[in-house]
């Protein structure tokens, strides 16, 4: 059954509105709830007075429009129910931190550590909570260098920060910790790693039409994989390939080395021309085809004999060959000031050495940084600047590290 209707002077400013607006009082949206009760009681003393019966049904239907989804048996008001819960805790006790992006040039990270833990790292030595930023693309972090770091000092109560993106399209983890007075890096959590979108839109583009049954269960499986352009394995590296090329490789090397070298040695006068000719030719199985080019042969041939022959390779044999090339930019900008200053790169603050000289060194990759530095003397009143952009652009990358190398077969 329907709950009735709650007396009027206990109704909230909203449930007065509506009711207003069932009696199509003019500009109740403007009044005060004195005034709405106001004028609401009119309007009803009107009502009664002209009507004398009301069926029960349109009270129902009215008194539904009242209901809140809840039942208050108590007869207490609303903002009493939660008069006894508790507060929530302020921390869970267990240290983590994680890495959100924002967009492609910044991103927001937000922590929970324990106080217990920040008072034990502090009686190990350290002195200012920071974060740092790492660029981790296509590295482990566990026992490999980051590409850049980037160290933002925070405030002990906070809960939550802002970090800059030095450059877009890449993976980076940050940790909250205490850097120490001797240089040590005191972590208290680590983030997962995160990929921060690019600045500029993507130019992968890879079209995959499946055809897929209508009562076919979808869950649990894959039907194409996406691998980036540069996650790919060039033609000729697949693990087969290079398996197969393994097992062959010393088999070959000692037969090409046997036609080649063995047979092209001076014939003497005295021996049968045409056994040597026949075991450079035939046993092998290489044949003529794989001499790069001779010289100075001269062949006399009459029936199946041969005369006159001689061989002096011009050119080295068919060989295999490992080739690589590694190749990349870092940026390093660098410079002085009056030791006491505050120095920022991009709104960051760079720490100065004795002398003033500061020095910030990080991975230079393709598109456009831009760095405003600044310099602020330590009261205040004096200021100097320099705004700096940098632009790099790579047309073509063919490169690959020495573990990467293949056998290539050159003449």
């Amino acid at each position: 059954m329907a709950k009735e209707r709650p007396p009027l002077q206990e109704m909230t400013l909203r449930q007065l509105r509506k009711v207003a607006s069932e009696y199509a009082i003019s500009r109740y949206s403007r009044m005060r709830k004195a005034q709405l009760l106001a004028a609401i009681e009119d309007k009803q003393r009107t009502k009664a007075q002209g009507q004398t019966t009301t069926l029960e049904a349109q009270e129902e239907v009215e008194a539904a429009k009242f209901e809140l989804g809840q039942e208050d048996r108590t007869g207490g008001t609303l903002a009493s129910v939660d008069e006894g819960l508790n507060d929530l805790p302020d921390g869970y006790g267990t240290s983590r931190i994680v890495l959100m992006p924002r967009d492609p040039q910044w991103s927001y990270a937000y922590w929970d550590v324990s106080n217990e833990h920040k008072e034990e790292m502090r009686k190990q030595g350290g002195q200012q909570l920071a974060l740092r930023l790492y660029d981790v693309t296509d590295i482990n972090l566990e026992f490999q260098s980051p590409h850049s770091i980037q160290e933002y000092p925070c405030d002990e109560l906070a809960r939550e920060w802002y970090l800059p993106i030095p450059v877009s399209d890449r993976d980076y983890v940050v940790d909250i910790g205490y850097r120490c007075a001797d240089g040590r890096w005191l972590v208290l959590a680590r983030s997962a790693p995160v990929h921060v979108p690019p600045v500029y839109p993507s130019d992968w583009i890879e079209d995959q039409f499946i055809t897929v049954d209508w009562e076919e269960d979808l869950r649990g499986k894959t039907f194409v994989e996406l691998v980036p352009p540069s996650k790919k394995v060039a033609a000729g590296e697949s693990p087969i390939y290079d398996k197969i090329f393994g097992m062959a490789q010393g088999a070959e090397a000692q037969r090409v080395a046997g036609s080649l070298f063995g047979s092209m040695q001076h014939v003497p006068g005295s021996m049968a021309p045409s056994e040597s000719i026949s075991s450079y030719v035939f046993p092998s199985g290489v044949g003529m085809w794989a001499v790069p080019s001779m010289s100075g042969v001269g062949m006399n041939m009459s029936g199946v004999g041969m005369s006159g022959v001689g061989f002096s390779a011009s050119a080295p044999p068919i060989r295999p060959r490992q080739f690589w090339l590694v190749a990349d930019a870092e940026l390093i900008v660098y410079g002085a000031t009056e030791p006491d200053a505050t120095v920022t790169i991009g709104g960051r603050p760079i720490k100065l050495n004795p002398d003033g000289t500061f020095r910030f060194q990080m991975s230079f990759q393709d598109g456009l940084i831009d760095y405003p530095i600044m310099a602020v003397a330590a009261d205040g009143e004096q200021m100097r600047s320099i705004h700096m952009k940098f632009n790099r652009e790579t047309p073509s990358r063919h490169t690959n590290t020495k573990e990467e190398a293949v056998q290539e077969w050159l003449a």
